[in-house]
């Protein structure tokens, strides 16, 4: 084979991995950005914060092929637990859902059929940032493409059990990190 044909082949290939590339999966959102300081709405109320504790508006494209279902989560890897802590895990979101609206968690907002698991705080649903004073934590929220139309959990499930079954079934994630401090 001719060195032209292989790189002729070469770059046919390079080409059309750059247009899968262009189609991947992608969380967006117009509350949240990337890097970005979350603004008050999106802090808790509690726990020495005096935010909004809304839930961010976050929509997604370009679901991975075989996708049946969505899940979102919210999670700060920094917190001193020595687990992380999650703000919120949304699991069942019907396929042809792509989108949650500014404040839906824990209202008539959220899609039919999604579940809201308990957050460490204690609550059902979204829990705002509140990291300890002087520290800036990372508050990742996940888009998650399941091949499973549900997810089986017991009633009351743990977030490390959510996350596992959450986790076993991706096909495909994509993530916005927004960082907090006080």
């Amino acid at each position: 084979m001719k060195l032209s044909s292989i790189l002729a082949g070469t770059a046919l290939l390079v080409g059309l991995t750059a247009n899968v590339s262009a189609a991947d999966f992608k969380l967006q959102s117009s509350s949240i950005s990337e890097g970005a300081q979350l603004a008050n709405e999106f802090v808790f109320q509690g726990f020495g914060c005096e935010g909004g504790n809304l839930s961010p508006e976050l929509s997604w494209v370009n679901a991975p092929e075989g996708t049946k279902s969505f899940a979102i989560t919210a999670y700060d890897p920094d917190a001193p637990t020595g687990s992380g802590w999650w703000h919120w895990n949304v699991v069942n979101i019907p396929v042809d859902v792509t989108s949650l609206a500014l404040g839906a968690s824990g209202t008539d907002k959220m899609p039919q059929g999604a579940l809201e698991i308990t957050n460490d705080y204690g609550a059902q649903g979204f829990g705002g940032a509140c990291p300890p004073p002087g520290e800036v934590h990372r508050y990742i929220f996940k888009a998650h493409a399941l091949s499973v139309e549900k997810l089986e959990l017991p009633e009351g499930a743990s977030n490390a059990l959510t996350g596992f079954m959450i986790g076993a079934n991706t096909i495909e994630s994509a993530n916005i990190t927004a960082v907090y401090n006080r």
